[in-house]
């Protein structure tokens, strides 16, 4: 029994354990800032924009049972605008991203000072 804490505990300390862990928690407070952003501010826009067009009501009876093929639609509907909303999300990060990279990379106008020191040494060079 030792031996299986020893090696769960060498386990469950593991950078990538961790990571995974951090990533999931992140991941779902993401999705659900995703999820409301789509349930309370793009759906209820589309729906204006499509004169308030509801899917979930649409079935029909087979036998006795009711088969709510409009309960799959607006799922596929959902999936949709939550995949443009996060593949958005992701572009705007990468975008934001990029633009803090680019300003690492710009090299800094050397200060007067240094212009003179090369200045002075360039001349001592000759």
């Amino acid at each position: 029994m030792h031996n299986f804490i020893t090696e769960f505990k060498a386990f469950a300390i593991k950078g990538n354990v961790v990571d995974l862990a951090t990533a999931v928690v992140i991941g779902t407070a993401f999705g659900t800032i995703v999820s409301s952003l789509v349930a309370n501010i793009i759906t209820p826009m589309i729906g204006i924009l499509m004169g308030g067009v509801d899917f979930t009501g649409l079935k029909f009876s087979l036998g006795n049972s009711d088969v709510t093929y409009g309960v799959f639609i607006q799922s596929v509907v959902n999936f949709i605008v939550i995949s443009l909303v996060v593949f958005l999300a992701i572009k705007l990060l990468a975008r934001l991203k990029k633009n803090e990279v680019q300003k690492l990379a710009v090299p800094k106008e050397p200060s007067d000072e240094v212009k003179l020191l090369t200045e002075i040494r360039d001349s001592l060079r000759r």
